[in-house]
């Protein structure tokens, strides 16, 4: 015989208060105290208690999902900050559905489609490289979702934002080059028709000309964010006769590459050539020398990138609120020829 599926009204009669009470706990509602709270899920467990999403949606009006959509979900960087999200979510009682782009916009309107026909309660997002038409993110907003984006961002919408100063993560690692005595700096940049590789560029070119350092623009060179990269980024810059004695790199992972290059070829880090990464990523402790970094707080952007989703949703707020984090240089061995 099969076994009747448990209710919240079950749980009610076991813990002698309401239904509607045990719903409330069960979706985290404010007005619920934490004790409260811990006895229904503690009972709802024991019952063996199996929530009706499908009901709660169509009560809701959405699911309680959130969508999240990232260029790739393999890049440390991308990743952590989906950690960042799904913490924050799950405090609430969301769980997350995660989309890739492969830095396609394509593929990034076929992943909102995909997302608003699950029911999603809302999106956030870091859009792709080729992301210039937002119509497909302007959806989102038409439906009354929440949409927040995080690390790249988009004039053409009005919409909450977490994003760091790339300027001032990249000033501060030229300036910290500088200090140090390196007076020949390149500069391994991203993919420059994403805004934030431009800014960090930007900054590059700021402190070099704030500390009357001479900017060679063949020295600024477009590499993709990966370790196979390194290699050819600085390949042909060692062979020139003036070569640069410091390299700014916008990604960890091309600095991992240029530098196992640059030791294949007995080069001494950091006594005859300086190297800061950007991103910070766990692996940069692990260089050999450890790599100095820009830190993106990634997780702390994907927190607050959560933290203002569930303001705009439970709170029916609009807001655009733009937070910009401040980045912070990690030096470490791989900058300091005296350490």
């Amino acid at each position: 015989m099969k076994q009747q599926k448990t209710t919240i009204h079950d749980i009610a009669k076991a813990l002698n208060t309401t239904a509607s009470t045990v719903s409330r706990a069960l979706n985290n509602h404010p007005r619920i105290s934490q004790k409260t709270k811990d006895k229904v899920a503690e009972m709802a467990r024991k019952l063996g208690y199996e929530p009706n999403t499908m009901a709660s949606s169509l009560r809701l009006g959405h699911s309680k999902i959130i969508g999240i959509i990232v260029p790739y979900v393999d890049r440390i960087f991308f990743s952590s900050v989906i950690r960042g999200i799904e913490e924050q979510a799950r405090k609430h009682g969301y769980n997350v559905i995660i989309c890739q782009s492969h830095e396609k916009l394509s593929k990034e309107i076929e992943d909102v489609n995909t997302l608003l026909a699950a029911q999603v309660a809302g999106i956030i997002i870091s859009i792709s490289k080729e992301t210039r038409d937002v119509t497909h993110l302007l959806r989102v907003q038409e439906k009354g979702k929440p949409l927040v984006l995080f690390d790249r961002t988009s004039a053409l919408l009005k919409a909450p934002s977490v994003t760091i100063n790339d300027f001032d993560g990249a000033y501060q690692s030229v300036v910290h080059l500088i200090k140090n005595g390196y007076q020949r700096i390149a500069h391994i940049a991203g993919d420059l028709s994403v805004s934030i590789f431009k800014d960090r560029l930007e900054g590059y070119k700021k402190a070099l000309r704030d500390h009357q350092v001479e900017l060679h623009e063949e020295w600024i060179i477009e590499a993709p964010s990966d370790v196979a990269a390194g290699r050819p980024a600085i390949e042909k810059l060692m062979q020139k006769p003036v070569a640069p004695d410091a390299f700014f790199f916008s990604s960890d992972f091309t600095a991992l590459g240029a530098v196992k290059h640059l030791q294949s070829i007995n080069f001494k880090i950091p006594d005859q050539i300086g190297i800061v990464g950007f991103g910070n990523d766990q692996v940069t402790q692990y260089f050999n020398p450890a790599l100095s970094s820009v830190d993106q707080k990634s997780i702390q952007m994907g927190d607050e990138a959560a933290r203002i989703f569930m303001d705009c949703l439970q709170h029916g707020s609009d807001t655009t609120k733009q937070v910009v984090l401040a980045p912070k240089l990690i030096v470490r061995k791989s900058s300091c020829p005296s350490a």
